[in-house]
């Protein structure tokens, strides 16, 4: 599935300093939060925020028509929810990576997908939740081959592919635009992969990254 994983064309023309790391974890254990995820929610929600890391993905919203203050990219969401919120071991693991990286990252359930993740402009008549509404022409979503997963880039993922406490295969989407370079990427991810490793000795973790020309 990793090298089926597309980011069409027209999501480089609109930003050619995009990329995404795609990470798959296999085999792994996620359960109610506990002190060790608390201490990681923590220590990323005491760290200053980059506001410049922010900045580019609410140009990147305007680029295709959104308004980054009524519909919020992930990452800039999430930091002003601080201290971050308990979720569960997975989830608290991936957004306080999130937060020390100001990158947003998707947590999905691999198994709940049809067909591989593809991160595409929409045409409009692409089926989706009733709770995120139908995405608009022109819009960034991911999406598979029954329908949207994720609306406006990393806005908002359908109930249907969450990751949850019964999630055994996990898919990660960690998104960059710069100013993040693609070593600070490198370094999320690996970091990302050791709380992971942490959490479930025995995960198997898969990595490709997807940019312009690569």
């Amino acid at each position: 599935m990793m090298d089926d994983i597309q980011v069409d064309e027209a999501i480089f023309e609109l930003r050619p300093d995009f990329a995404v790391l795609v990470m798959t974890a296999r085999g792994m254990k996620n359960g109610p939060t506990d002190d060790r995820a608390r201490a990681w929610l923590a220590g990323a929600s005491a760290q200053p925020v980059p506001a410049e890391k922010i900045d580019a993905w609410k140009d990147a919203y305007r680029a295709f028509g959104a308004k980054p203050q009524r519909t919020r990219p992930s990452v800039d969401a999430l930091t002003r929810r601080l201290p971050l919120p308990e979720i569960n071991q997975v989830v608290d693991a991936y957004n306080s990576i999130s937060v020390r990286h100001a990158l947003p990252i998707g947590g999905e359930d691999l198994d709940r997908y049809a067909g591989p993740p593809r991160l595409v402009r929409a045409t409009g008549e692409e089926a989706s939740e009733e709770a995120l509404g139908t995405p608009e022409p022109g819009e960034v979503i991911w999406r598979d081959d029954i329908g949207v997963t994720c609306r406006r880039w990393n806005w908002r993922q359908v109930v249907r592919t969450r990751l949850t406490e019964e999630t055994v295969n996990g898919l990660f989407l960690l998104e960059r635009l710069e100013p993040m370079t693609l070593e600070e990427l490198k370094v999320a991810g690996e970091e990302l992969a050791d709380l992971l490793t942490e959490l479930s000795p025995g995960v198997r973790i898969s990595s490709r990254l997807i940019s312009a020309g690569n």
